[in-house]
Protein backbone atom coordinates (compact mmCIF):
# COMPACT_ATOMS: atom_id res chain seq x y z
CA UNK A 1 0.00 0.00 0.00
CA UNK A 2 1.56 3.39 -0.85
CA UNK A 3 -0.08 7.03 0.37
CA UNK A 4 0.33 10.31 -0.76
CA UNK A 5 1.34 13.04 1.97
CA UNK A 6 0.03 16.33 0.00
CA UNK A 7 0.86 20.15 1.25
CA UNK A 8 -0.32 23.19 -0.07
CA UNK A 9 1.10 24.50 -2.72
CA UNK A 10 0.26 28.27 -3.65
CA UNK A 11 1.91 28.86 -6.76
CA UNK A 12 1.73 25.99 -9.64
CA UNK A 13 3.43 26.62 -13.07
CA UNK A 14 3.49 24.21 -15.61
CA UNK A 15 2.56 22.63 -18.90
CA UNK A 16 0.77 18.87 -18.62
CA UNK A 17 -0.05 16.74 -21.75
CA UNK A 18 -3.02 14.53 -19.75
CA UNK A 19 -2.69 10.34 -20.55
CA UNK A 20 -4.30 9.31 -23.59
CA UNK A 21 -8.13 9.23 -23.54
CA UNK A 22 -9.27 6.29 -21.12
CA UNK A 23 -12.62 5.70 -23.56
CA UNK A 24 -11.01 6.00 -26.79
CA UNK A 25 -8.10 3.65 -25.85
CA UNK A 26 -10.53 0.78 -24.97
CA UNK A 27 -12.67 1.63 -28.53
CA UNK A 28 -9.70 1.65 -30.29
CA UNK A 29 -8.74 -1.84 -28.80
CA UNK A 30 -11.72 -3.27 -29.49
CA UNK A 31 -12.88 -1.66 -32.51
CA UNK A 32 -9.05 -3.03 -33.87
CA UNK A 33 -9.51 -6.47 -32.82
CA UNK A 34 -13.02 -6.96 -34.97
CA UNK A 35 -11.20 -5.82 -37.91
CA UNK A 36 -9.45 -8.65 -40.40
CA UNK A 37 -5.57 -6.79 -40.38
CA UNK A 38 -3.27 -5.05 -38.17
CA UNK A 39 -4.64 -1.60 -37.00
CA UNK A 40 -2.14 0.93 -35.12
CA UNK A 41 -3.11 2.74 -31.91
CA UNK A 42 -0.52 6.04 -30.76
CA UNK A 43 -1.43 7.94 -27.48
CA UNK A 44 -2.96 4.83 -25.98
CA UNK A 45 -3.68 5.10 -22.42
CA UNK A 46 -1.33 2.85 -19.90
CA UNK A 47 -4.21 2.80 -17.41
CA UNK A 48 -4.96 -0.26 -15.89
CA UNK A 49 -8.07 -0.13 -16.95
CA UNK A 50 -6.88 -0.15 -20.59
CA UNK A 51 -4.50 -2.78 -19.77
CA UNK A 52 -7.04 -5.46 -18.91
CA UNK A 53 -9.17 -4.47 -21.92
CA UNK A 54 -6.04 -5.00 -23.84
CA UNK A 55 -5.34 -8.37 -22.13
CA UNK A 56 -8.74 -9.82 -22.39
CA UNK A 57 -8.09 -9.54 -26.84
CA UNK A 58 -5.35 -11.14 -26.23
CA UNK A 59 -7.06 -13.93 -24.68
CA UNK A 60 -9.36 -14.22 -27.71
CA UNK A 61 -6.45 -14.49 -29.62
CA UNK A 62 -5.87 -10.94 -31.03
CA UNK A 63 -2.34 -10.12 -31.34
CA UNK A 64 -1.08 -7.08 -29.41
CA UNK A 65 2.27 -5.59 -29.07
CA UNK A 66 3.77 -2.28 -28.06
CA UNK A 67 6.92 -0.19 -29.16
CA UNK A 68 7.93 2.68 -28.52
CA UNK A 69 4.58 3.88 -27.62
CA UNK A 70 2.66 2.37 -30.70
CA UNK A 71 0.46 -0.28 -30.25
CA UNK A 72 -0.09 -2.83 -33.15
CA UNK A 73 -3.47 -4.83 -33.11
CA UNK A 74 -3.23 -7.99 -35.33
CA UNK A 75 -6.47 -9.98 -35.86
CA UNK A 76 -8.29 -12.08 -38.19
CA UNK A 77 -11.78 -10.35 -36.80
CA UNK A 78 -13.11 -13.40 -35.46
CA UNK A 79 -12.57 -13.61 -31.61
CA UNK A 80 -12.30 -17.01 -30.16
CA UNK A 81 -13.72 -17.91 -27.01
CA UNK A 82 -11.46 -19.35 -24.23
CA UNK A 83 -12.38 -21.25 -21.13
CA UNK A 84 -10.00 -19.26 -18.89
CA UNK A 85 -12.10 -15.95 -17.00
CA UNK A 86 -11.99 -12.64 -18.95
CA UNK A 87 -10.54 -10.30 -15.94
CA UNK A 88 -12.08 -6.55 -16.23
CA UNK A 89 -10.20 -5.78 -13.48
CA UNK A 90 -11.50 -2.54 -11.98
CA UNK A 91 -13.08 -1.45 -15.04
CA UNK A 92 -16.69 -0.94 -15.68
CA UNK A 93 -16.01 0.13 -19.62
CA UNK A 94 -14.51 -2.94 -20.31
CA UNK A 95 -17.12 -5.20 -18.74
CA UNK A 96 -20.19 -3.29 -20.23
CA UNK A 97 -18.95 -2.79 -24.00
CA UNK A 98 -17.25 -6.79 -24.12
CA UNK A 99 -20.59 -8.09 -23.55
CA UNK A 100 -22.37 -6.31 -26.35
CA UNK A 101 -19.55 -7.91 -28.53
CA UNK A 102 -19.30 -11.53 -26.80
CA UNK A 103 -22.78 -11.74 -26.62
CA UNK A 104 -22.68 -12.02 -30.75
CA UNK A 105 -19.37 -14.10 -30.25
CA UNK A 106 -19.69 -17.64 -30.65
CA UNK A 107 -18.55 -19.75 -27.55
CA UNK A 108 -18.97 -19.58 -23.56
CA UNK A 109 -17.53 -16.70 -21.58
CA UNK A 110 -16.95 -15.73 -18.57
CA UNK A 111 -16.23 -12.05 -17.32
CA UNK A 112 -15.42 -11.72 -14.02
CA UNK A 113 -13.47 -7.98 -11.91
CA UNK A 114 -12.19 -7.39 -9.06
CA UNK A 115 -14.74 -6.30 -5.44
CA UNK A 116 -15.86 -3.33 -6.75
CA UNK A 117 -16.74 -3.70 -9.98
CA UNK A 118 -18.33 -7.06 -8.52
CA UNK A 119 -20.36 -4.86 -6.77
CA UNK A 120 -21.66 -2.91 -9.81
CA UNK A 121 -25.01 -3.89 -11.07
CA UNK A 122 -25.44 -5.12 -15.17
CA UNK A 123 -28.41 -5.39 -15.84
CA UNK A 124 -28.86 -2.33 -17.96
CA UNK A 125 -26.49 -3.01 -20.29
CA UNK A 126 -28.35 -7.10 -20.18
CA UNK A 127 -31.91 -6.61 -20.37
CA UNK A 128 -31.84 -4.56 -23.97
CA UNK A 129 -28.64 -7.13 -25.07
CA UNK A 130 -31.69 -10.37 -24.06
CA UNK A 131 -33.81 -8.57 -25.87
CA UNK A 132 -31.61 -9.20 -29.14
CA UNK A 133 -31.45 -12.75 -28.10
CA UNK A 134 -28.36 -12.56 -25.69
CA UNK A 135 -27.64 -15.17 -23.02
CA UNK A 136 -26.21 -13.39 -20.18
CA UNK A 137 -26.70 -14.33 -16.72
CA UNK A 138 -25.55 -12.80 -13.58
CA UNK A 139 -25.62 -12.80 -9.63
CA UNK A 140 -29.60 -11.52 -8.26
CA UNK A 141 -32.00 -9.15 -9.62
CA UNK A 142 -29.18 -6.79 -10.85
CA UNK A 143 -26.73 -9.04 -12.94
CA UNK A 144 -23.77 -8.76 -10.42
CA UNK A 145 -20.43 -9.92 -11.79
CA UNK A 146 -19.65 -12.46 -12.85
CA UNK A 147 -21.16 -12.52 -16.00
CA UNK A 148 -21.84 -15.77 -18.13
CA UNK A 149 -22.44 -14.90 -21.38
CA UNK A 150 -23.46 -17.59 -24.40
CA UNK A 151 -22.44 -16.32 -27.73
CA UNK A 152 -25.41 -16.31 -29.74
CA UNK A 153 -27.19 -15.28 -33.18
CA UNK A 154 -28.60 -11.75 -32.48
CA UNK A 155 -31.58 -9.23 -33.65
CA UNK A 156 -31.08 -5.85 -33.85
CA UNK A 157 -33.64 -4.07 -31.85
CA UNK A 158 -34.77 -0.43 -31.33
CA UNK A 159 -34.01 0.49 -28.14
CA UNK A 160 -34.68 3.50 -25.81
CA UNK A 161 -31.99 4.09 -22.72
CA UNK A 162 -33.80 4.70 -19.51
CA UNK A 163 -31.26 6.83 -17.77
CA UNK A 164 -27.95 8.52 -20.00
CA UNK A 165 -24.97 5.91 -20.95
CA UNK A 166 -22.33 6.13 -23.02
CA UNK A 167 -21.62 2.16 -21.98
CA UNK A 168 -24.86 0.75 -22.59
CA UNK A 169 -25.38 2.72 -26.02
CA UNK A 170 -22.14 1.56 -27.07
CA UNK A 171 -22.39 -2.09 -26.21
CA UNK A 172 -25.58 -1.87 -28.43
CA UNK A 173 -23.80 -0.73 -31.28
CA UNK A 174 -20.94 -2.88 -30.75
CA UNK A 175 -23.93 -5.82 -30.32
CA UNK A 176 -25.45 -4.55 -33.60
CA UNK A 177 -22.33 -5.51 -35.50
CA UNK A 178 -23.34 -8.92 -35.24
CA UNK A 179 -26.44 -8.92 -35.56
CA UNK A 180 -29.56 -9.71 -38.18
CA UNK A 181 -30.68 -6.39 -39.58
CA UNK A 182 -30.54 -2.75 -37.86
CA UNK A 183 -29.89 -1.78 -34.30
CA UNK A 184 -31.08 1.91 -33.15
CA UNK A 185 -30.62 2.96 -29.79
CA UNK A 186 -32.04 6.40 -28.97
CA UNK A 187 -30.46 8.42 -25.99
CA UNK A 188 -32.89 11.41 -24.47
CA UNK A 189 -29.54 12.76 -23.40
CA UNK A 190 -26.83 13.49 -25.31
CA UNK A 191 -23.80 11.14 -24.12
CA UNK A 192 -20.09 10.88 -25.20
CA UNK A 193 -19.95 10.17 -28.92
CA UNK A 194 -16.63 7.78 -29.04
CA UNK A 195 -18.42 4.92 -30.13
CA UNK A 196 -20.36 6.61 -33.16
CA UNK A 197 -16.94 8.66 -34.18
CA UNK A 198 -15.10 5.22 -34.25
CA UNK A 199 -17.38 2.96 -35.91
CA UNK A 200 -17.87 5.65 -38.57
CA UNK A 201 -14.04 6.32 -39.07
CA UNK A 202 -13.71 2.81 -39.44
CA UNK A 203 -15.94 2.25 -42.25
CA UNK A 204 -19.15 1.14 -40.47
CA UNK A 205 -22.28 1.87 -42.12
CA UNK A 206 -24.22 4.78 -39.40
CA UNK A 207 -26.73 6.64 -39.27
CA UNK A 208 -27.16 9.59 -36.54
CA UNK A 209 -30.08 11.55 -36.06
CA UNK A 210 -31.41 14.21 -33.44
CA UNK A 211 -34.13 13.07 -30.85
CA UNK A 212 -35.66 15.85 -28.65
CA UNK A 213 -32.36 16.57 -26.74
CA UNK A 214 -30.70 13.44 -27.31
CA UNK A 215 -29.85 11.36 -30.33
CA UNK A 216 -31.18 8.42 -32.53
CA UNK A 217 -28.15 6.18 -33.84
CA UNK A 218 -29.07 3.34 -36.49
CA UNK A 219 -25.81 0.66 -36.82
CA UNK A 220 -25.92 -2.05 -39.43
CA UNK A 221 -23.91 -5.40 -39.20
CA UNK A 222 -20.90 -5.26 -40.07
CA UNK A 223 -17.09 -5.11 -39.80
CA UNK A 224 -14.44 -2.34 -39.24
CA UNK A 225 -11.61 -1.92 -41.09
CA UNK A 226 -8.02 -1.61 -39.69
CA UNK A 227 -7.06 1.37 -39.01
CA UNK A 228 -4.34 3.84 -37.57
CA UNK A 229 -5.24 5.28 -34.61
CA UNK A 230 -4.56 8.43 -33.02
CA UNK A 231 -5.90 8.80 -29.43
CA UNK A 232 -6.12 12.49 -27.82
CA UNK A 233 -5.60 13.28 -24.25
CA UNK A 234 -8.22 12.93 -21.90
CA UNK A 235 -10.86 15.43 -20.50
CA UNK A 236 -11.73 14.01 -17.43
CA UNK A 237 -8.02 13.19 -15.95
CA UNK A 238 -7.67 16.88 -17.43
CA UNK A 239 -9.89 18.24 -14.91
CA UNK A 240 -8.31 17.43 -11.97
CA UNK A 241 -5.60 20.09 -13.20
CA UNK A 242 -7.47 22.58 -14.31
CA UNK A 243 -8.79 22.66 -11.04
CA UNK A 244 -5.56 22.56 -9.26
CA UNK A 245 -4.84 25.98 -11.58
CA UNK A 246 -7.76 27.31 -10.74
CA UNK A 247 -7.53 27.12 -6.72
CA UNK A 248 -3.89 28.01 -6.74
CA UNK A 249 -3.19 31.67 -5.43
CA UNK A 250 -0.80 32.17 -8.67
CA UNK A 251 0.66 30.77 -11.38
CA UNK A 252 -0.77 29.19 -14.84
CA UNK A 253 -1.36 25.70 -15.85
CA UNK A 254 -1.90 24.79 -19.15
CA UNK A 255 -2.93 21.31 -20.76
CA UNK A 256 -2.21 20.20 -23.88
CA UNK A 257 -4.10 18.34 -26.73
CA UNK A 258 -7.95 16.94 -24.96
CA UNK A 259 -10.21 15.47 -27.05
CA UNK A 260 -12.31 18.24 -27.98
CA UNK A 261 -15.99 16.72 -28.12
CA UNK A 262 -18.91 18.71 -26.55
CA UNK A 263 -20.12 15.82 -24.48
CA UNK A 264 -16.76 15.36 -22.85
CA UNK A 265 -16.23 19.32 -22.40
CA UNK A 266 -19.25 20.67 -19.99
CA UNK A 267 -17.00 20.48 -16.75
CA UNK A 268 -15.24 23.39 -18.63
CA UNK A 269 -18.59 25.45 -19.42
CA UNK A 270 -19.59 24.53 -15.28
CA UNK A 271 -16.24 26.52 -14.42
CA UNK A 272 -16.56 29.58 -16.43
CA UNK A 273 -19.77 29.99 -15.14
CA UNK A 274 -18.70 29.93 -11.56
CA UNK A 275 -16.35 32.82 -12.91
CA UNK A 276 -13.08 30.61 -13.85
CA UNK A 277 -10.45 32.12 -15.64
CA UNK A 278 -9.76 29.96 -18.55
CA UNK A 279 -8.37 29.74 -22.04
CA UNK A 280 -9.24 28.02 -24.82
CA UNK A 281 -7.94 26.98 -28.21
CA UNK A 282 -8.30 24.54 -31.03
CA UNK A 283 -5.34 23.07 -32.55
CA UNK A 284 -5.60 20.25 -35.25
CA UNK A 285 -8.79 19.57 -33.98
CA UNK A 286 -7.50 19.06 -30.16
CA UNK A 287 -7.72 21.35 -27.41
CA UNK A 288 -5.88 23.32 -25.39
CA UNK A 289 -6.85 25.10 -22.30
CA UNK A 290 -4.89 27.35 -20.19
CA UNK A 291 -6.39 28.30 -16.52
CA UNK A 292 -4.95 31.07 -14.10
CA UNK A 293 -6.15 31.44 -10.40
CA UNK A 294 -9.54 32.30 -9.91
CA UNK A 295 -11.93 33.48 -7.65
CA UNK A 296 -14.92 30.84 -8.02
CA UNK A 297 -19.16 31.99 -6.86
CA UNK A 298 -20.67 28.76 -6.25
CA UNK A 299 -23.67 27.20 -9.34
CA UNK A 300 -26.14 24.68 -9.86
CA UNK A 301 -24.73 21.68 -12.16
CA UNK A 302 -27.57 19.91 -14.03
CA UNK A 303 -26.35 16.13 -14.84
CA UNK A 304 -27.15 16.71 -18.45
CA UNK A 305 -24.29 19.07 -18.58
CA UNK A 306 -22.05 16.28 -17.78
CA UNK A 307 -23.40 13.07 -18.97
CA UNK A 308 -20.95 10.65 -17.12
CA UNK A 309 -20.70 12.58 -14.24
CA UNK A 310 -17.36 11.44 -13.81
CA UNK A 311 -16.28 15.37 -13.27
CA UNK A 312 -18.69 15.52 -9.72
CA UNK A 313 -15.99 14.88 -7.26
CA UNK A 314 -13.82 17.54 -8.55
CA UNK A 315 -16.05 19.64 -9.42
CA UNK A 316 -17.38 19.06 -5.70
CA UNK A 317 -13.73 20.44 -4.69
CA UNK A 318 -13.82 23.75 -6.60
CA UNK A 319 -17.23 24.19 -4.91
CA UNK A 320 -15.51 23.58 -1.88
CA UNK A 321 -13.65 26.75 -2.72
CA UNK A 322 -16.09 29.26 -4.39
CA UNK A 323 -17.62 31.62 -2.49
CA UNK A 324 -21.33 30.20 -1.73
CA UNK A 325 -22.71 26.93 -2.46
CA UNK A 326 -22.89 25.23 -5.20
CA UNK A 327 -25.99 22.24 -6.58
CA UNK A 328 -25.43 19.30 -8.13
CA UNK A 329 -28.72 18.02 -9.83
CA UNK A 330 -29.86 14.55 -10.89
CA UNK A 331 -26.51 12.65 -10.33
CA UNK A 332 -27.56 9.76 -8.69
CA UNK A 333 -25.61 8.17 -11.17
CA UNK A 334 -22.71 8.67 -8.82
CA UNK A 335 -23.88 5.80 -6.71
CA UNK A 336 -23.14 3.12 -9.42
CA UNK A 337 -19.39 4.07 -9.85
CA UNK A 338 -16.50 2.42 -8.41
CA UNK A 339 -17.64 3.49 -4.97
CA UNK A 340 -21.16 5.10 -4.04
CA UNK A 341 -19.63 8.33 -4.70
CA UNK A 342 -22.09 10.46 -3.94
CA UNK A 343 -21.81 9.93 -0.37
CA UNK A 344 -18.07 9.65 -0.75
CA UNK A 345 -17.93 12.94 -2.40
CA UNK A 346 -20.19 14.28 0.41
CA UNK A 347 -17.79 13.15 2.75
CA UNK A 348 -14.97 14.36 0.72
CA UNK A 349 -16.19 17.83 1.20
CA UNK A 350 -16.59 17.36 4.93
CA UNK A 351 -13.35 15.90 5.71
CA UNK A 352 -12.11 19.66 4.04
CA UNK A 353 -14.01 21.24 6.57
CA UNK A 354 -17.10 21.80 4.18
CA UNK A 355 -20.69 20.69 4.26
CA UNK A 356 -22.32 18.44 2.14
CA UNK A 357 -26.45 17.67 2.14
CA UNK A 358 -27.96 14.71 -0.38
CA UNK A 359 -31.61 14.98 -1.34
CA UNK A 360 -32.60 12.03 -3.55
CA UNK A 361 -30.38 12.88 -6.62
CA UNK A 362 -29.52 16.05 -5.61
CA UNK A 363 -25.71 17.14 -4.11
CA UNK A 364 -24.96 20.55 -2.20
CA UNK A 365 -21.73 21.24 -1.27
CA UNK A 366 -21.20 24.43 1.06
CA UNK A 367 -18.10 25.84 1.22
CA UNK A 368 -15.15 25.50 3.88
CA UNK A 369 -14.11 28.14 6.33
CA UNK A 370 -10.54 28.26 5.43
CA UNK A 371 -8.42 27.28 8.02
CA UNK A 372 -5.44 24.67 8.31
CA UNK A 373 -6.46 20.63 8.22
CA UNK A 374 -4.89 17.79 8.88
CA UNK A 375 -6.89 14.62 7.94
CA UNK A 376 -6.36 11.26 6.66
CA UNK A 377 -8.46 10.28 3.71
CA UNK A 378 -9.43 6.33 2.50
CA UNK A 379 -10.72 7.09 -1.20
CA UNK A 380 -12.40 3.98 -0.83
CA UNK A 381 -10.17 2.54 -3.66
CA UNK A 382 -11.64 4.73 -5.90
CA UNK A 383 -9.54 6.61 -8.59
CA UNK A 384 -11.32 9.83 -8.96
CA UNK A 385 -11.81 10.37 -5.29
CA UNK A 386 -7.82 9.76 -4.42
CA UNK A 387 -7.12 12.71 -7.54
CA UNK A 388 -9.89 14.50 -5.74
CA UNK A 389 -8.75 14.51 -2.59
CA UNK A 390 -4.98 15.47 -3.85
CA UNK A 391 -6.19 18.53 -5.72
CA UNK A 392 -8.25 19.69 -2.48
CA UNK A 393 -5.35 19.03 -0.55
CA UNK A 394 -3.23 21.95 -2.53
CA UNK A 395 -5.59 24.76 -1.71
CA UNK A 396 -5.72 24.12 2.06
CA UNK A 397 -4.27 27.03 3.78
CA UNK A 398 -0.76 27.08 5.02
CA UNK A 399 0.23 24.80 8.00
CA UNK A 400 -2.94 21.85 6.42
CA UNK A 401 -1.39 18.38 6.16
CA UNK A 402 -3.54 15.54 3.98
CA UNK A 403 -2.72 11.65 3.95
CA UNK A 404 -4.04 10.24 0.86
CA UNK A 405 -4.21 6.58 1.46
CA UNK A 406 -3.86 3.29 -0.54
CA UNK A 407 -3.35 5.29 -3.96
CA UNK A 408 -2.57 2.45 -6.28
CA UNK A 409 -6.03 2.65 -7.09
CA UNK A 410 -4.95 6.09 -9.56
CA UNK A 411 -3.24 3.85 -11.53
CA UNK A 412 -6.44 2.42 -13.54
CA UNK A 413 -6.84 5.75 -15.24
CA UNK A 414 -3.81 7.96 -14.45
CA UNK A 415 -0.60 6.44 -13.40
CA UNK A 416 1.29 9.57 -13.80
CA UNK A 417 -0.81 11.92 -11.50
CA UNK A 418 1.83 12.64 -8.62
CA UNK A 419 4.20 13.17 -11.73
CA UNK A 420 2.67 15.40 -13.16
CA UNK A 421 1.69 17.17 -9.92
CA UNK A 422 5.67 17.35 -9.09
CA UNK A 423 5.78 19.08 -12.84
CA UNK A 424 3.83 22.17 -11.64
CA UNK A 425 5.87 21.67 -8.36
CA UNK A 426 2.80 20.43 -5.77
CA UNK A 427 4.31 19.79 -2.83
CA UNK A 428 4.15 15.91 -2.71
CA UNK A 429 5.38 12.89 -1.14
CA UNK A 430 4.73 9.43 -1.83
CA UNK A 431 5.20 6.35 1.11
CA UNK A 432 4.99 3.02 1.05
CA UNK A 433 2.48 2.14 4.30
Amino acid sequence: MTRAILRPAPELRGVITPPGDKSISHRAIMLSSLSSGTSTITGLSKGLDVLATAEIFRQLGVEITENDGRVSVASTGELHATTAPLDCGNSGTTMRLLAGILAGTSGQHRLVGDASLSSRPMDRVAIPLRQMGARIDGSGERLLPPLEINGEKLNGISYNVPEPSAQVKSALLLAGLFAEGATTVVEAVKTRTHTEEMLEAAGISLDVAPAGAGRRITVLPGRPQPMQWVVATDPSQAAFTVVAGLLAQEGSVEILDLYAGQERLGFLSVLERMGATLTQGHRDGRLNVTVAPSLLEGTTVYANEIPSVDEVPILAVAALRAQSPTRFVDVGELRLKESDRMEATAQLVRSFGGKASIEGDDLTVFPAMQGPVHVVIDPLGDHRLAMAASIAALSCAEGSEVTVLNIECIATSYPAFFEHLHTLSASVELESA
